[in-house]
């Protein structure tokens, strides 16, 4: 049996990983130069750093053993500090009812709690009517001041859409069955505890996050599997939806009794042939979102002590900035600089994607500067990555087009899409890699996993690893 793995992020390197334990022979093709996706980790100014910030927690116990198969004791625990800046200030993410009320002020702060009484005493019904939007579940959940407040800005940064476009489904993965009223109870001890939401602590590679994937594709190398670096693939071949293989992108033809993607799927499911029209306009009508990473060496070697913080200011153009120097001592060595990743968001036709290299760290540079968390420190270097197709855009309306994709998709047999391109969600590390293994098991044992299903269940995949001083506790799942 042949098996071919688009793609080498955390879904396709696990799938391959676990063929080659089953003795399968593997051929992955990974369009970029390196291992990992977008959990990946690069080499800069002799430092490490990952693309974007990436914590490792799980509550499933397979994926959880695998993690630790992988990378066995070379990882620490690290406390986990996130906020949110605004105004000038900081406050706890997730939203914390003292810390906000104090940071907020007694008048915006009382503004805020009545609004979230309003809504629960006699909620306003969408201006469209429309109940299946970001917006309508966020204020349902906090009011419309803290949605104004605390989630519009930063969800149209991120999105490029306004909230009243943007699915539900957003909201429910991320936030989960949180809410103001949750938080209440938890800050007075009213409720049971902790909000499964919340994650203190997370795993993290000494090597950074593509540590993991490396050693993956190493393992898999030494069983006889090959991983092909730098070549991407065009289309899958196909013939009446029978599986022949992949073409490449030089032409090269290569077959396959399995073929496992993980490249987008409006690019899969677009280049397969003949495709019926109906079919066709949904796939036109799934978008994904860029992200540009600006990357600045900065002279200080303590800014700020968050792993990330959220940009919620509405005058700057940054989302998020993570900062690498508060993850392991093992990723700076003997450095005394910090390196901070900023996050903006755009698509392909956005001005800000085509902009120069220049310009853009110069922007970086300009708006940390605003914030004031640079201080006097000097920024001596720059360096940019563009990233397409990063997030897929929730927007309302996806599922039922998504659905028609794969619907479309089923009666390919032996074509497997997996990944947060490849199944177009947006997935965590542990989503893709759990749709990794079960990928596996589909193919050497062939069970029946629906693969669609992970990361819908948003109660089954929540932030809740055991953790206790020494390490990670595997849990249920």
């Amino acid at each position: 049996m042949k098996v071919i793995v688009i793609g080498a992020g955390p879904a396709g390197i696990t799938c391959a990983y676990e063929l080659c334990k089953a003795g399968v022979e593997v051929k992955v093709f990974e369009a970029s130069g390196a291992v990992g996706g977008l959990a990946r980790s690069i080499s800069l100014w002799n430092q490490t750093v990952d693309i974007g910030p990436h914590r490792f927690f799980s509550s499933d116990a397979r994926v959880n053993r695998l993690w630790l198969e992988v990378v066995g004791q070379d990882y620490r625990m690290v406390d986990r500090l996130t906020r949110i800046y605004y105004r000038k200030r900081f406050f706890s993410y997730p939203l914390q009812p003292v810390n906000a009320l104090i940071n907020m002020g007694p008048v915006e702060a009382a503004r805020s709690l009545l609004s979230y009484a309003r809504e629960k005493i006699s909620p306003q019904a969408p201006r469209d009517g429309a109940t299946d939007t970001f917006e309508f579940w966020v204020v349902n959940r906090f009011g419309r001041r803290l949605f104004e407040l605390f989630f519009k800005t930063y969800s149209e940064k991120l999105w490029g859409i306004g909230c009243d476009e943007l699915d539900a489904d957003f909201a429910a993965q991320r936030i989960k069955k949180f809410s103001l009223g949750e938080a209440i109870k938890s800050a007075f001890k009213l409720g049971n505890g902790k909000h499964k939401t919340l994650v203190d602590q997370f795993a993290y590679p000494l090597q950074g996050t593509g540590m993991v994937y490396e050693r993956m594709a190493e393992y898999v190398r030494q069983r006889g599997g090959q991983v092909h670096l730098n070549c991407p693939v065009r289309r899958v071949r196909n013939t009446e939806r029978k599986i022949e293989g992949i073409e490449l992108e030089n032409g090269d033809a290569i077959d396959a009794d399995f073929v496992v993607s993980t490249m987008p799927l409006t690019l899969l499911a677009g280049r397969l042939g003949g495709v019926p029209e109906s079919v066709q306009a949904a796939i036109d009508s799934l978008s994904y979102r860029n992200t540009i990473l600006v990357y600045l060496l900065v002279d200080s070697p303590s800014l700020f002590p968050d792993q990330w913080l959220y940009i919620h200011a509405a005058d700057l153009q940054v989302g998020r900035v993570t900062n690498f120097r508060n993850w392991a001592p093992s990723l700076y060595g003997n450095e005394s600089n910090s390196i901070l990743a900023l996050e903006y968001w755009a698509n392909a036709g956005d001005p800000l994607w085509k902009e120069t290299e220049e310009n853009l760290i110069a922007l970086a540079e300009r708006e940390m500067r605003s914030t004031g968390l640079l201080g006097q420190a000097a920024v001596t270097a720059g360096q940019v990555y563009r990233i397409p197709r990063c997030y897929p855009v929730y927007k309302r309306g996806y599922k039922e087009k998504l659905q028609v994709v794969v619907d479309y998709l089923h009666p390919f047999e032996r074509l497997i899409p997996i990944g947060r391109y490849g199944a177009f969600k947006y997935n965590n590390q542990d989503h893709s890699i759990l749709m990794g293994i079960l990928a596996a098991e589909n193919i050497v044992e062939n069970r029946q996993n629906d693969l669609w299903s992970i990361n819908t269940d948003y109660e089954a995949y929540q932030e809740t690893a055991v953790i206790t001083e020494t390490g990670l506790v595997i849990g249920g799942g």
